[in-house]
């Protein structure tokens, strides 16, 4: 009620709590001012209880409390500190003989103490931390839109620059921007929301508090339960950094852009060293009819599994034992590694750097080898071994991670992973349940060419990780069941693999349709499979341990 500052107490109308007529008792019992006409309402409605109803200036300030649930018309002047219950005077001699007694008034005053410091801790320390918070995530917000705002005005700029065939290249830009506004926003909006929410409800508890603590009613105190610990866990966000839009025009030869993880190139379609050559526009040439014999040489490797071509006229083989050894086109031997493993290397690959890496199943390890001695380059997960290896164009690293059960593809970018392929968007397993290694390609398009024995097909994924196609064999490609190996893709973005059952080699275009099979070349047991810089085929025999040198394009 609404007073003047300069009225005292005595000239207020003090109303009655149970009408609105003004009061002119109180009953000291309960703490409530009551009208002539309520006193007997007032002594009715709450008959088991003695109450001290006295004229209003005779009033006293005093705790009101309540009924005790085992004797009728007692009151619950004191508390059990065992049972943590109210009790009356008649318990203590009764039911709680012996218990820990303690004045009821006591520990009001101490619980109320205890509220009062919660009280002021949030209104001192946490709320003004919260807040501050707030005002820093708004902040963020204007900088994020800033910076956003920043990327699609470079990136108009950029459109320009750009002829009109790239547009769809720049409006895949524009939507990964905006889905990436969209995530960040979402992130740091919802942990405003989640401030927003945790200071209303501060504030909320701040006044029942203060209500409590004004409270005369036993009940209302002892009920009270501290949010004190919640509130102290403040809300955290993780926020994943906004990628640069980043551009290299060099006219002529190569157009490039790059937003985190997207990257798109344009180059032309003679280039003069014979490395970019691999990768030039070779639309016009054609496969043999009949694929040739270039060479045919021993190894000296037992059970030839692997091949990783080494430029042009070398490469890196490895089959039963620990040893890895590089030979060249006329069969020399050129160097030899031992591996790290107690077995055999599981697969082996050449970086974009020239340096060979091979798959350490035994110790979980992918490791590189540099002036003959091996290094740790990547450690599996723990329950995960790593079995096949693939360097990418970018110069990422592919591995093949197995469970014994599970198989899925692990991105390693800077030795940290990049990315997982596991799953496809209906959330099914992309590829086959069970012990055996996937072999890794990556072709032109910078699909992920997977070879799985475990299913008998060859997936193709893209740079996301969405399924592109499966193959799982052609008629044409021999009358056995259909059971890759060795997988490698060439200039023309053809994927050619490896077929163990039929001893033969597929060939199929990038979309995954058979094109030819190449099975007249002498192959009487194949596995090993690789391609070199000039285009030609490398195959190993598994049982004598010869490698085929094959020309198979004109």
């Amino acid at each position: 009620m609404a007073t003047d500052p300069h009225i005292t107490w005595a000239q207020e109308v003090i109303i009655c709590d149970l009408c609105e007529t003004p009061a002119k008792r109180y009953c000291n019992s309960c703490q409530v001012s009551l009208c002539l006409g309520c006193i007997g309402k007032h002594m009715d409605s709450i008959q088991n209880l003695k109450h001290d109803v006295v004229q209003f200036k005779d009033r006293k300030v005093q705790l009101v409390y309540e009924e005790c649930g085992s004797h009728s018309g007692q009151r619950c002047e004191a508390h059990c500190a065992g049972c943590k219950v109210p009790i009356c005077m008649f318990c203590v001699i009764s039911n709680h003989n012996g218990h820990t007694i303690k004045p009821m008034k006591d520990v009001v005053t101490e619980l109320k103490s205890e509220i009062q410091h919660e009280t002021r801790d949030i209104e001192s320390n946490l709320l003004p931390l919260y807040e501050e918070k707030k005002k820093n995530t708004d902040k963020d917000i204007g900088k994020l839109t800033q910076k956003f705002n920043s990327l699609e005005s470079d990136t108009e700029k950029l459109r320009k620059s750009w002829q009109q065939e790239v547009d769809a290249i720049f409006n895949k830009l524009c939507s990964l921007i905006k889905s990436m506004r969209e995530n960040h926003l979402f992130v740091l909006r919802s942990h405003q929301s989640l401030l927003e929410n945790q200071i209303q409800d501060m504030t909320k508890t701040v006044q029942q508090n203060k209500e409590i603590h004004q409270s005369n009613k036993v009940s209302e105190v002892t009920k009270h339960q501290s949010k004190l610990t919640e509130y102290k866990e403040i809300p955290t966000i993780v926020q994943q950094p906004i990628p640069s839009l980043k551009s290299n025009t060099d006219p002529g030869k190569e157009l490039t852009i790059e937003l985190g993880e997207y990257t798109a190139t344009l180059k032309q379609a003679e280039l003069s060293s014979q490395r970019d050559a691999k990768f030039s526009s070779m639309t016009t040439r054609d496969l043999l009819d009949k694929a040739k014999v270039i060479s045919t040489f021993p190894t000296g490797v037992e059970s030839l599994w692997r091949i990783s071509c080494l430029g042009t006229d070398e490469a890196w083989l490895s089959g039963k034992g620990k040893t890895i050894t590089r030979v060249d086109v006329d069969g020399f031997v050129r160097e030899t590694v031992t591996s790290t493993c107690q077995k055999t290397p599981v697969d082996i690959a050449v970086t974009k750097k020239d340096e060979l890496i091979y798959s350490d199943s035994d110790h979980g390890t992918v490791n590189v080898v540099k002036n003959g001695v091996s290094e740790t380059l990547i450690t599996a997960p723990r329950g995960w071994s790593p079995k096949g290896l693939c360097s990418t164009e970018s110069g990422d690293i592919l591995v093949n991670m197995n469970s014994g059960v599970q198989n899925k593809v692990v991105r390693y970018k800077n030795r940290k992973i990049a990315q997982e392929i596991f799953k496809d968007d209906k959330g099914d397993l992309i590829f086959g349940k069970d012990k055996w290694m996937l072999f890794l390609a990556e072709n032109r398009n910078e699909d992920i060419c997977v070879s799985d024995y475990n299913a008998d097909s060859v997936v193709a994924v893209d740079k996301a990780g969405r399924v592109r196609f499966r193959y799982t064999g052609s008629p044409a490609g021999g009358p056995e069941p259909f059971s890759p190996r060795q997988i490698v893709t060439d200039s023309l973005g053809q994927i050619i693999v490896a077929d163990y059952n039929n001893v033969s080699i597929h060939i199929l275009e990038q979309n995954g349709q058979f094109m030819k099979s190449l099975d007249k070349c002498g192959f009487h047991s194949l596995c090993g499979l690789s391609i070199d810089n000039m285009e030609r085929l490398w195959v190993g025999l598994i049982d004598n341990g010869n490698v085929k040198v094959i020309q198979y394009m004109k």
